[in-house]
């Protein structure tokens, strides 16, 4: 990614409606879920600043992995303990074996090959272990955004279950999410696009705003998986060694 977009990562995660509530959302869906041990293991990988760290560490012991030498610095100071460094789908240093969960929260794109990645993961888990998985949705959506975030792809429902088989793994629990701001993003982003304005900013908007999408995105936290999600933003998958 480029170096302004962990910037700004660093300076909104813990008060930019999407960062805060999509961690309440996790949170829910692990707990539903993700049927982990007590004291489960767990790796983030792709962890950028550290800002689901904590809200991870609730289902167990953290171990993360960050590329970029800034955010690792601050996600092992959120840590305490130092954050890896090995990129997918190399994973060096990672032990066969060793989790009950990994997370690759809007990772895999980011990977040339995403198939390979998969692969690599899977076996970085015990038996019985899962991915949590989220993506970005839509490739017509396709914006400055992606492009600054070093996106390889955007995802439909087809194309991550393809890749999904592909390296082996089975899935379940598999939505579209951010879902209810779908339509205010979508008329936003075209919006952009014909007045030329299609750019990268994500900071987050007014104060007042920001609370009112944070709501709006918060509830879903009562709807993923109870009831079927119209097209989000997101798609959201537990997948495991078939």
């Amino acid at each position: 990614m480029d170096r302004i977009v962990y910037e700004r990562m660093a300076a909104h995660d813990t008060t930019h409606w999407w960062y805060r509530a999509r961690r309440e959302i996790l949170a829910d869906y692990l707990t539903r879920f993700g049927d982990l041990p007590k004291d489960a293991r767990i790796l983030e990988i792709g962890c950028g600043t550290g800002h689901n760290l904590p809200m991870l560490a609730q289902f167990g012991e953290i171990d993360a992995i960050e590329i970029d030498e800034t955010a690792a610095a601050q996600a092992s100071e959120r840590l305490g303990k130092k954050v890896g460094s090995s990129p997918l789908p190399e994973l060096e240093g990672v032990q066969p074996g060793s989790y009950d969960l990994v997370a690759v929260l809007d990772v895999v794109e980011h990977v040339e090959d995403d198939v390979a990645a998969l692969k690599a993961i899977a076996t970085a888990l015990k038996p019985g272990g899962k991915i949590l998985i989220t993506v970005p949705a839509h490739q017509w959506m396709w914006s400055a955004h992606d492009v600054v975030n070093h996106h390889k792809r955007r995802y439909s429902k087809g194309t991550l279950i393809a890749a999904l088989d592909k390296a082996g793994l089975k899935w379940r629990k598999l939505h579209w999410f951010n879902s209810l701001l779908f339509p205010v993003a979508v008329a936003a982003r075209f919006a952009g696009k014909l007045m030329g304005k299609d750019d990268s900013d994500d900071s987050p908007p007014p104060k007042p705003l920001n609370t009112v999408f944070e709501g709006i995105f918060g509830l879903e936290r009562h709807l993923l998986g109870r009831v079927p999600m119209p097209p989000g933003l997101s798609i959201i998958v537990l997948a495991s060694p078939k």
